[in-house]
């Protein structure tokens, strides 16, 4: 079993930065790769990034890329995301997930934190 808890949650004005963390226990953690998942109001929950636990591999969905970065830390088992240039349409509630490989995190992650809420002003 894995537990994922997110932090960061805040208010932004567009162009600004934050960064979200995700810290991760469970006897299996560490063979897990890790990610990001959003859900605005009135709107399915969509893929962010994702990441293997080399920090090598990483997808990112198209409407983040060159502006989010997904990493992680093995020792503190902690992934993070850091959101620069942040747009309105960014406001969402954010989740961290993990599962076996980059690709199960971006198509069935079966693990899953609570979410914590980003909300950028115009």
């Amino acid at each position: 079993q894995v537990q994922l808890v997110e932090s960061g949650r805040g208010l932004v004005q567009a162009g600004g930065s934050l960064r979200l963390s995700c810290a991760a226990s469970g006897r299996t953690f560490s063979s897990y790769a890790m990610g990001w998942f959003r859900q605005a109001p009135g709107k399915e929950r969509e893929f962010v990034a994702a990441i293997d636990r080399t920090g090598i591999v990483t997808y990112y969905a198209d409407s983040v890329k060159g502006r989010f970065t997904i990493s992680i830390d093995n020792a503190k088992n902690t992934v993070y995301l850091q959101m620069n240039s942040l747009k309105p349409e960014d406001t969402a509630v954010y989740y961290c997930a993990a599962g076996g490989t980059p690709t199960v995190v971006k198509i069935k992650a079966p693990y899953w934190g609570q979410g914590t809420q980003v909300t950028v002003s115009s």
